[in-house]
């Protein structure tokens, strides 16, 4: 996965809490958009609308997550998160992975999160994946007997949009675009309430929850939103090849974008 592209409705505000509580670079920034990234590696754009309100409640984005290369970085920012008191929404253990979750001011969803070793779940996401308490002490216990005394500054270079996961109408719906039209396999399965799909055998890059009870419409133009996420293809032949099987591609100045069955909206990249 590539850059996410968020509304938000005070870019000052965001930008502040995106570098303070979450430890972002800012890599670019004017005309009511930034981008910000970890190291040199962009992970997300704002676009300021002074009008938008949280799009809670809706179809679109549940959480954009950030991968952390390893899990000793994770503990320093769960050091820094219990010292800054950066107002935290869960912390899970997936098994496949520990993941801290928060909300931005705007009310979207991030997850900052490790993986646990790849041989120990490859090949078995299905069974392995799930959802319990975070084991705190274990997690600091990386940062020795003073752990909230690690020095955090930024995230590390090398964290990368691990995953997004994306409030959906229909799961089974998303499972048919994401795996059947762009070729995503399907890791992990909740009936018709969760779905988790990826490429060459990662436990998930798209998650899909069921948000049809809710009862709300999708986002409206200009609100506090996904605007869209980025899929990230091998090579340009690649990026063409799935773009000419499907349907209702917009072609844009940075590649051509489709939008999944409940409008969550997709650029087509090269890496």
């Amino acid at each position: 996965m590539g850059p996410v592209h968020l509304t938000v409705s005070d870019l000052a505000r965001s930008l502040d809490f995106y570098r303070r509580a979450v430890g972002l670079d800012v890599l670019d920034e004017g005309g009511g958009r930034a981008s910000l990234g970890a190291g040199d590696d962009e992970l997300l754009v704002l676009f300021e609308d002074p009008d938008a309100r949280p799009s809670v409640g809706r179809t679109g984005l549940y959480h954009f997550a950030l991968l952390l290369p390893e899990r000793r970085a994770l503990a320093s920012w769960l050091a820094h998160a219990a010292r800054e008191r950066v107002p935290l929404t869960g912390l899970s253990d997936h098994d496949v992975s520990e993941a801290i979750y928060l909300n931005d001011p705007d009310r979207h969803g991030i997850e900052i999160y490790a993986d646990r070793p790849r041989e120990q779940w490859e090949g078995r996401v299905w069974e392995r994946m799930t959802t319990m308490p975070l084991d705190v002490d274990s997690l600091l216990g990386e940062l020795g007997e003073q752990p909230l005394e690690a020095p955090f500054d930024r995230l590390p270079a090398g964290t990368t949009m691990g995953h997004v996961h994306f409030k959906v109408a229909d799961v089974p719906a998303a499972i048919a675009f994401y795996r059947d039209l762009l070729g995503l396999d399907l890791m992990a399965q909740l009936g018709d309430q969760a779905a988790f799909l990826s490429a060459g055998g990662y436990h998930h890059h798209v998650g899909a929850n069921a948000w049809e009870s809710r009862g709300a419409p999708p986002p409206e133009p200009g609100s506090a939103a996904l605007r869209r996420a980025t899929i990230v293809l091998p090579d340009a032949a690649a990026r063409d090849d799935l773009a000419g099987r499907l349907e209702a591609v917009e072609e844009t100045d940075e590649g051509p974008v489709v939008a999944d069955p409940s409008g969550n909206r997709l650029l087509l990249a090269t890496e």
